[in-house]
Formats: structure tokens, sequence, C-alpha cells
């Protein structure tokens, strides 16, 4: 297993300011992430010319690039681009979001097939991130659409299965053999996101878990840019990397 930074706590940030202040903080892989708002390396700008946007990105950093994370539910062709940037980069991991709650289960196949055989062509493994509101939000549900898609995986998200309107902690043990990508913070039971050590994510089994399973794919931190102040961010972020490389 190895541990990267999502770019997505860096939002107020330009990419290379994003790029130079995860290196300080010694981390040396990177997750890329898409949003709607994203005026600096869109969807749509990279879409247009990805020749380009890698070779910008090998002149940006050394960091090395190991997976790209789009927030919402993007247009089929900007996703083609997508991965067609992610190729450039040798980069094999991209997460989408699943549909909400509610969508229609069979269009979301149909959906997430058209997806899967896109990123295939380029050799990218697609992944649906577990969240809440999302088709995701249920566990059974989640396997269902790996199991209805071929090569479909998931991006697992614990906070979303410990802090959820159930109130308690769903079992996730039937996800593990379809796991692709993990993205972590800390959490309680009520809170999305609390500072790191004061929360109730259960790392150390986590981490034996996806062993069990032969998990050797990355770990992301992905902190939530609303719920993490600028003057303690830093810090944050440290103490998760320290954290997590320790386990491993």
């Amino acid at each position: 297993m190895q541990v990267a930074i999502t770019t997505r706590v860096f939002q107020e940030l330009s990419f290379p300011e994003a790029c130079q202040v995860a290196s300080e903080l010694e981390y040396d892989k990177l997750e890329i992430c898409f949003d709607e708002n994203s005026t600096d390396w869109s969807a749509r700008q990279i879409t247009q010319d990805p020749d380009l946007f890698a070779a910008k990105y090998a002149e940006t950093t050394r960091m090395t690039p190991v997976a790209l994370y789009v927030l919402y539910d993007i247009d089929r062709e900007y996703f083609k681009g997508l991965c067609q940037f992610a190729k450039k980069l040798r980069v094999t991991q991209i997460t989408i979001p699943s549909s909400p709650v509610g969508a229609p289960y069979n269009t979301e196949v149909d959906r997430l097939k058209d997806f899967v055989a896109i990123a295939t062509q380029e050799g990218v493994r697609v992944s649906i991130k577990t969240e809440t509101g999302m088709l995701t939000e249920d566990p059974h549900t989640a396997v269902e659409l790996c199991q209805a898609v071929k090569h479909l995986g998931l991006t697992f998200d614990p906070s979303y299965y410990l802090c959820n309107p159930t109130g308690k902690e769903l079992d996730y043990d039937l996800l593990l053999p379809h796991i692709f990508h993990v993205h972590l913070r800390d959490s309680s039971y009520d809170d999305l996101q609390v500072l790191t050590g004061l929360g109730h994510i259960d790392y150390n089994r986590l981490i034996a878990q996806l062993q069990s399973v032969n998990f050797n794919r990355t770990l992301s931190v992905d902190l939530l840019p609303e719920k993490t102040p600028k003057d303690i961010r830093d810090l944050e972020l440290r103490k998760l990397r320290l954290l997590t490389e320790s386990l491993l």
C-alpha cells in the first residue's frame, strides 16, 4: 500500500501552489481532484488537450500522480478526456460518484458500464465513491453495482459508513473484495471530520482488513476543505500522513 494526498483540501490554491504545499508536507504521491467550480486545471480544459496538460504536469511537480478524483456527475465526453489524460500520466485509477439515492438502478448500471468501457480502452480502472446520499451509501447496493458492472470497483471512504443517518457504523466487510482505492480522514459518529486522533476511525482494523484481501493500492488523505481551517491544515495533513505510514 502507498499513501497519497488529494488536492481537494487546497481548493483556494492554484494547482501548482497545491502541489508545492503537498510536497513541502512530505507527500510524494498525488490524487488530482476535479469539481464543478474548478477554473484551474478543470475537466473541461484538460479534455480539450490532454497532451498539453500531461506536459504541464511534468513541468509543475515531481510528485507521482496516482489517481484522478471527480466530485460531480461528469459528462461522458469530459470523462473520456480525463481517461486520456490519465493514460498520458500513467495513472490507472479514477474515482467518480455514483448516482443519488432514488436513481433507477438499471439506468445507473448502464451508465457505469459505459464509463467502464471508456476507461478500459485507456487502461484505467473506474471506482465509485461510497458516500451518504448516493446509491453507494448502502453497502449491499454498492456491492450489487460492482457485481452488475464487470471491472467496476469502489473507492471506500469509511467516514460515511461511520457517520451516517442510521446513527451506527455500517458493516463494510462485504465491500473488501471490491475496493480499488481508499479515502481517509478521522471522523466521529456525529461529525464527518474531526481532528486526527479524536475520532473513531479504526485505522489498524481497516488496514488489517485491506491486507486480508491483498489490497496493495493507494490510501489517499482526503480532508474536507469546509471542515479544515487553514491555520490547522498543514498540521492535520502531516499527522494523517505519519499515522497512516506508521501502520503500513
